[in-house]
């Protein structure tokens, strides 16, 4: 089980170089982060977008783009349809968001011609390392869906839950999160998480998978918390996937992570054919790159 993004490094730059497709490649910190992340072999990149304004940005962050396919395209629309017609032809492993509207990227995803889509839903899972707890812990989803329905839920879980097993998770504990863990009828998301506790029991959900809700977030993260109040459950101080009921939950847990515990992240859309790395303007370049090692990890596990 990979425990740190640390680790996560480590274990990418240990398999085999996934080619990767970047869509409007002429972004300095997306560049930047697919340059290192190549001189680390962790990616072979595919650079689609304007070239010249690419090399522009190459010559001023002191790097070189010479050895790398490029391929020019000035118009968005034209980039992120290449980018998806090279993943779906098998010319490259997965998709990287560069300087162009992620409505537009997803559009293209999402083609029903030569696109990446599945009977899944699209949706956004972060991975945080967070230094006061005790391994990583994904959230999902607080990047795409605005109020998932019940139907949409057990889609996201499943989506995380393949991320977690990419990272070596051999059982996969999800807490299904609420305001409380008693079921009121008034309260969508207490009955959506017994409604998905049910059905792990049932055997919904794929051997190792243990789901637990509704559970508030200090009974699904702490232990002390879970003892004082006297709640029994295998999830409860030991999560892996904190499942949110909308997309403000996810969100606002998410920026607390980044801001006030001082957790590295990486960041993946999962549901389509292949990983698709969707990195905001604001993150780090550490999790930049942290996100492109774990969307090579998932192209590997497909």
């Amino acid at each position: 089980m990979i425990k740190s993004l640390a680790d996560l490094l480590t274990e990418v730059q240990e398999r085999s170089t996934k080619r990767l497709a970047v869509a409007a490649c002429q972004d300095h910190e997306v560049l930047k982060a697919v340059i290192e992340a190549a001189q680390k072999e962790i990616v072979e990149p595919i650079l689609i977008g304007d070239i010249e304004q690419t090399q522009k940005i190459a010559q001023e962050l002191g790097i070189s783009i010479d050895g790398y396919e490029k391929i020019n395209a000035v118009e968005l629309n034209d980039t992120a349809e290449i980018a998806v017609k090279y993943v779906s032809s098998g010319k490259a492993d997965f998709i990287m968001k560069g300087l162009i509207d992620t409505s537009i990227l997803l559009k293209q995803v999402l083609n029903k011609e030569y696109g990446l889509r599945t009977d899944s839903l699209l949706s956004h899972v972060m991975v945080y390392d967070i230094p006061t707890y005790h391994k990583l812990i994904f959230l999902t989803d607080g990047g795409m869906n605005l109020e998932p329905t019940l139907e949409q839920k057990v889609k996201i879980a499943e989506n995380a839950i393949r991320v977690a097993k990419a990272l070596g998770a051999k059982k996969v504990k999800v807490a299904a999160l609420a305001a409380k863990e008693k079921v009121n009828p008034k309260m969508i998301a207490t009955v959506d998480a017994d409604a998905m506790k049910k059905m792990c029991a049932e055997g919904q959900f794929e051997e190792g998978v243990i789901i637990d809700g509704p559970i508030a977030l200090d009974l699904a993260v702490s232990y002390e918390a879970a003892n004082i109040k006297g709640y029994k459950s295998d999830v409860a101080g030991d999560t892996d996937i904190l499942l949110v009921p909308n997309i403000e939950t996810g969100n606002g847990i998410g920026k607390s992570m980044t801001y006030f515990a001082n957790a590295g992240s990486a960041g993946i859309i999962m549901g389509a054919k292949a990983p698709v790395v969707l990195v905001s303007r604001s993150d780090t370049h550490q999790s930049k790159l942290n996100s492109i090692a774990l969307g090579s990890l998932i192209a590997s596990n497909k």
